[in-house]
């Protein structure tokens, strides 16, 4: 009886777990308190009014199949809050809930960014970790290279400027998306130079969702390429003699309890904390580095349990599945600046964001093939996949190259492609905007 009401209650129309008239009802409850300049402005209004207007927002981008299969329904949140926010839809009481919440002493973005970073990297199967990445990430450098250099090249030409092309365009792009990418590099970028982070992240994002929407695009094209030559494609293969192994080690496990989120988030913490102090040591360095770091060697070297592992895996998809489109909601609302974007956005910036996805899929792929990797398949996981926006868009490229057993490559790429990406501006702000 359980089973069977538990399968109709599958089949309904769900928000946040709930049908959408109960969506609707504390939705009403939660925006007239806005309206009426009631809404508290502390933790929990800030999570309400993030999550309502995150959820729904949503429900109706991925309704639409154009929004759906290009950009995605999360980064469509974060413009039409930026829009709704730009026409004054938004009265003054919910943004400065809003404010506080995702960057004031609440710092929801640096709850969400520890958890991030700690639970994706000890998520990742070791042994794939250490049998294939050493070789992996030759193609990933150049992938790397690759953009930085075309993008330098044609942002110079264009007259936008190698520096600026690099700094503001084509790392943004390589960085691994929004949640891990975009929004922890405008606060390196905003620590070294002095300026808010909602400025940089205005300046560096539109670039993020441009770099989405045409590393979309040239996985067809490479999709179609790999069909015409063979010689080119692995057919889903991306090395020469190599059959991975898929790996149960990180799937759901049953045993998990409520309990284990409670694990994930105090590791995570306690991660951020250490990153924190030897950051302090070494302010040259965004402390975030050193947090990547710290996780990654505790990864590769097998020193944290593999239940406490599980437990930050699982905490990291308990933060993604539940707060990501509240963060995207709060982002959107309080650091994108659409005036920002119109000033900045032109035909040549949007040359140079392709300039950076075609330079890194070249690199990628033809070193790749130096290391005995297939060009097709190189190219899109160690290039596409990081120039594109990030996890959620690892399943786009790898759908529309139809290469879906490539996921845990793509995923050292988004993840480790782009906490490596982290470290390395980390160093360029502070040498090339100094």
């Amino acid at each position: 009886m359980i089973n069977e009401k538990a399968r109709e209650t599958s089949k309904r129309t769900l928000i946040i777990g709930m049908t959408p008239s109960w969506f609707l009802l504390f939705g009403t409850i939660i925006m007239v308190a806005a309206y009426l300049g009631k809404l508290p402005n502390n933790l929990i209004g800030g999570f309400a009014v993030c999550m309502f207007i995150g959820s729904a927002l949503s429900f109706v981008a991925n309704k639409i199949p154009f929004i759906k299969n290009t950009i995605g329904g999360v980064a469509a949140i974060a413009f039409t809050c930026a829009i709704l926010n730009h026409f004054h839809v938004f009265p003054e009481n919910l943004i400065e809930t809003v404010k506080g919440f995702v960057g004031g002493n609440t710092s929801f973005i640096t709850f969400y960014i520890s958890g991030l970073i700690c639970g994706s990297l000890l998520g990742i199967d070791r042994n794939l970790l250490i049998k294939a990445g050493s070789r992996y990430f030759i193609p990933i450098t150049a992938g790397i290279i690759g953009a930085y250099a075309l993008a330098g090249l044609v942002g110079q030409v264009a007259g936008i400027g190698w520096k600026e092309s690099i700094l503001y365009i084509a790392a943004p792009i390589m960085g691994g998306g929004t949640g891990g990418g975009a929004i922890p590099m405008s606060e390196i970028y905003g620590t070294a130079l002095g300026t808010g982070n909602e400025v940089m992240f205005s300046k560096i994002y539109p670039a993020v969702t441009l770099g989405g929407i045409s590393s979309l695009v040239f996985a067809g094209v490479l999709n179609s390429l790999g069909k015409k030559k063979p010689s080119l494609s692995g057919n889903g293969v991306l090395m020469k003699g190599f059959t991975m192994v898929e790996s149960e080690e990180y799937e759901d496990d049953d045993s998990m309890t409520i309990t284990d989120l409670g694990t994930g988030l105090f590791m995570s913490s306690a991660f951020f904390i250490f990153g924190r102090i030897v950051g302090n040591f070494v302010p040259v360095i965004h402390y975030y580095a050193f947090i990547i770091i710290t996780v990654a060697l505790a990864k590769i070297t097998g020193i944290v349990p593999k239940k406490m592992e599980l437990a930050a895996l699982k905490w990291y998809k308990f933060l993604v599945k539940n707060f990501t489109l509240a963060l995207m909601a709060g982002v959107g609302i309080t650091m994108i600046s659409i005036q920002g974007i119109i000033d900045i956005l032109s035909p040549i910036y949007l040359i140079v964001c392709i300039a950076t996805v075609v330079g890194g899929f070249l690199g990628a792929g033809i070193v790749g093939r130096l290391v005995n990797f297939f060009f097709i398949e190189s190219a899109i996981t160690a290039g596409l996949c990081m120039s594109n926006v990030g996890g959620n868009g690892d399943v786009a490229i790898l759908s529309a190259s139809e290469r879906m057993n490539l996921m845990p490559f793509a995923q050292i790429s988004s993840r480790l492609g782009g906490a490596l990406i982290l470290i390395i501006q980390s160093f360029l702000i502070r040498i090339l905007a100094g």
